[in-house]
């Protein structure tokens, strides 16, 4: 787990729609404080032992540390994917009124 006290989850979904849906779920949940979507992602992995070349949208989720294991655990059950992209990123610092708001609408 993080030494930080606020990350970023960057998730990829396979249409706007998913992306959203999860992304509304999770907020209201209060599992996160927002959801950024970015469409007109291309994504190139291998898969099931073949390279795969797809449209994906990309969310970028603000929250807690403490609400990582939920928030994954929620995003996993929510999500198409049999395996979703869910990963933390540690953020080292930012705007205390910004942080401050994350900590406010957050479980």
């Amino acid at each position: 787990m993080s030494n930080t006290e606020y990350i970023v989850v960057l998730m990829t979904a396979p249409t706007e729609d998913e992306a959203a849906g999860i992304g509304r779920s999770v907020v209201e949940e209060g599992l996160a404080a927002c959801c950024n979507i970015s469409t007109g992602l291309r994504s190139i992995y291998r898969w099931q032992g073949k390279i795969c070349d797809e449209p994906e949208v990309l969310c970028i989720l603000k929250t807690r540390a403490v609400l990582f294991e939920r928030l994954k655990d929620r995003i996993v059950e929510l999500h198409s994917y049999d395996v979703p992209e869910v990963i933390a990123i540690d953020i080292k610092d930012g705007h205390g009124d910004y942080l401050k708001w994350i900590e406010e609408v957050t479980g």
